[in-house]
């Protein structure tokens, strides 16, 4: 199969498409026929040796797919071949003509693979901050970086639980935030009376995505380090006692492929797709998501 690796770590030109082995399913996996694939800010993190997670080089890349199913492995019963699927590539191979999934549901009916590719590591993201942070009916909740993929889906997420969300983002995505729930504010100097205006005694919670160095900020919004938690700014963390969420340390929230199309279905969720790009593209893609000038998510087309 066609599939993206990296043999060193590096910029996006390190990115290249190679020929590897079909894989096959062991048990509780599926196979995919991977039509889209999504792209994170783990990706190119751990293109550039950010994070490495114990693997070695060469590696492959790419977390959020869709696809058909066309293997099962021993007892699995969820889902049967020919089933469009979306989830999380076990490997972290997903930016390939195939993959294998052990979290993974159903693709809503209204939703296309290219609109499927993009939710999954946002969703899983997203549900498992606003569990760590007590998000529910009539919780006030700040979001600093709510205008990318998984800010998208906090925002509206927390309000389908009857939150209220303030968001920040650049003066051009204002309106858009408006149209997923969110009260906006934007980023910079007087960011912090900014939100005061609109609660005057501040925030409930908050919750870093763009990790801009804010800590301190949100910290006094929020009455306490206990009521933030940030998923980018890691040394920001430790220096103010901040909790760094992390789905490979705190538990994850994959549970939330199988109930969001409920949402969808009802017109209640939309993230958007800012741009897709074909497999052998990918390099401009991660390019494109390091700018931070993505307004969802992007993906790519495999298949």
């Amino acid at each position: 199969m066609k599939a993206a690796q990296f043999s060193e770590y590096g910029g996006p030109e390190v990115l290249k498409i190679v020929d590897l082995p079909d894989p096959h399913p062991g048990p509780g996996q599926v196979r995919i026929a991977v039509r889209a694939a999504g792209i994170s800010g783990t990706d190119w993190k751990l293109r550039q040796g950010q994070l490495s997670f114990g693997a070695e080089l060469p590696q492959t890349t790419g977390r959020d797919v869709a696809g058909v199913v066309d293997e099962v492995g021993e007892g699995v019963t969820d889902v049967a071949v020919g089933d469009r699927v979306f989830g999380i590539s076990d490997d972290g191979a997903g930016a390939a003509e195939l993959a294998l999934l052990t979290f993974r549901a159903i693709i809503p009916p209204s939703l296309g693979f290219v609109g499927a590719a993009g939710l999954p590591i946002a969703l899983e993201t997203a549900t498992r901050s606003l569990n760590q942070l007590g998000v529910t009916n009539g919780t006030t909740l700040f979001i600093n970086g709510a205008s990318g993929g998984i800010g998208s889906t906090a925002i509206q997420l927390a309000v389908a639980r009857g939150a209220r969300v303030i968001g920040a983002a650049s003066a051009a995505n204002q309106n858009y935030l408006r149209l997923l729930g969110a009260e906006p504010v934007t980023y910079g100097d007087g960011m912090t009376e900014r939100v005061y205006a609109l609660a005057p005694n501040g925030v409930d919670v908050a919750l870093d995505i763009a990790g801009s160095g804010v800590l301190p900020q949100l910290i006094d919004m929020a009455g306490g380090a206990q009521n933030v938690i940030t998923l980018a700014d890691f040394h920001g963390a430790k220096e103010h006692g901040v909790h760094f969420s992390n789905g490979f340390v705190d538990g994850h929230g994959f549970d939330s492929l199988a109930t969001i199309g409920e949402l969808i279905e009802s017109g209640r969720f939309w993230l958007p797709v800012d741009r897709t790009f074909p497999l052998a593209d990918i390099a401009e893609a991660h390019r494109v998501s390091e700018s931070g000038r993505v307004r969802g998510r992007l993906v790519l087309l495999v298949n």
